[in-house]
């Protein structure tokens, strides 16, 4: 099984890339899953994602998204809903490529008001993509970021259960079910 982090921050080393990991650990260490996990982090992408020319790391981006077990998507809040750098990516995957995917979505905002874009936004896009999207998703406050672990505690808590279950990748060239 594996656990990948997608972060859609435009700015390199964000707090939401370290909320992000932090919180595929707290999900990791409740369903079995080590460190370290694959980080995907869109700021380095951010130039070659509208290119009309492939990009390699682009292309590499997508594959290990789409073959992630269970997927951490993580983004700040911009005007309410996850950032455009985060939907430019996600709209390059194909129709269900995250079939068997378990997607753990997380949002870092600063206005509590914000809180339902996890289910309104964020979690209608990844079932779209054909993920499994166990509720809730992660609204987390900067304001919160002090009892971080704690935070993150109870979150893992109420949604491992749901995440720990070995899916099969269904029709995802390249990739196989776990073994029996």
């Amino acid at each position: 099984m594996s656990l990948v982090v997608l972060v859609g921050n435009p700015r390199e080393a964000s707090r939401t890339r370290a909320a992000a990991v932090e919180a595929a650990g707290a999900v990791g260490e409740r369903i079995g899953v080590p460190p370290p996990y694959d980080v995907v982090d869109l700021a380095g992408l951010a130039p070659h994602l509208l290119s009309p020319v492939r990009s390699p790391g682009v292309e590499s981006a997508l594959e290990r998204v789409a073959g992630a077990s269970v997927l951490v998507v993580a983004s700040p809040t911009y005007k309410g809903t996850y950032t455009g750098l985060l939907k430019v990516f996600l709209d390059r995957l194909p129709p269900r490529a995250l079939a068997g995917t378990t997607a753990l979505p997380l949002l870092m905002m600063g206005d509590p008001a914000h809180s339902p874009a996890v289910e309104v936004h964020l979690r209608p896009l990844l079932v779209e993509l054909g993920a499994l999207v166990p509720t809730p998703g992660l609204a987390l406050l900067e304001s919160q970021l002090p009892e971080l672990t704690e935070v993150l505690a109870a979150w893992a808590d109420r949604v491992a259960p749901q995440a720990g279950i070995p899916s099969e990748k269904v029709g995802i060239e390249g990739l196989t079910p776990p073994p029996a």
